[in-house]
């Protein structure tokens, strides 16, 4: 006797731990702003960094903001899942925010530099790595002459980081453009991703 086949088995979606990165200018606050505005359902896990708030940026929405000491306290207490210096800043994700989210059943989405994603994938190697990258070096240039929030000396650490930074997509998933006035592009096609992964024959199982 034949065995019988329960259609249900084939698709059973499970919570996905998408990590959205790449260099500084990409547009990687953009997108999840524009992700958010989508009738797309996730949890989207805030950073917490011990920099100043740029114009506009609300704690506990765009960034957890913290002082150094705040965040050294977090370090000698392991509450961090992960963290590094960036431009001689910390940022770093709560380990209770991402276990609490994926125990919800909903996706997780993080907004994280490029050393931050490398770091998770090795943590956990069923997270999906998406790196963002402008369309070319003149509109990715523009981008961060426009921010106008640091001094010159800081802008010029922050594009030779960036440029190895671009070197790094290779070892992402996908590469995603974000091409000037195109963000909603962006944006749905990594949501097509996200779509196509929930479809795999061997769903990706996300342990931290």
């Amino acid at each position: 006797m034949e065995e019988t086949v329960h259609l249900r088995n084939l698709h059973q979606p499970q919570p996905l731990l998408v990590v959205i990165s790449g260099p500084s200018g990409a547009g990687k606050d953009a997108v999840v702003k524009a992700l958010k505005q989508t009738n797309y359902s996730f949890h989207f896990v805030v950073t917490t960094t011990d920099r100043e708030p740029r114009p506009g940026e609300v704690h506990g929405v765009d960034y957890y903001f913290v002082s150094t000491q705040e965040f050294e306290r977090m370090i000698a207490a392991d509450e961090l899942l992960e963290y590094s210096t960036v431009y001689n800043q910390f940022k770093g994700i709560h380990k209770s925010q991402v276990r609490d989210a994926l125990a919800s059943g909903k996706d997780v989405i993080m907004r994280l530099d490029v050393q931050g994603a490398e770091k998770v994938r090795k943590m956990c190697p069923d997270a999906v790595l998406i790196f963002l990258a402008p369309e070319s070096e003149e509109a990715w240039l523009l981008r961060l002459h426009t921010r106008n929030t640091e001094t010159d000396e800081a802008f010029q650490v922050r594009f030779e980081t960036a440029k190895k930074e671009l070197e790094d997509a290779k070892k992402f998933d996908y590469v995603v453009i974000n091409a000037h006035n195109q963000l909603d592009d962006a944006a749905q096609t990594i949501l097509s991703i996200i779509e196509a992964e929930h479809h795999r024959t061997t769903p990706r199982r996300i342990q931290l």
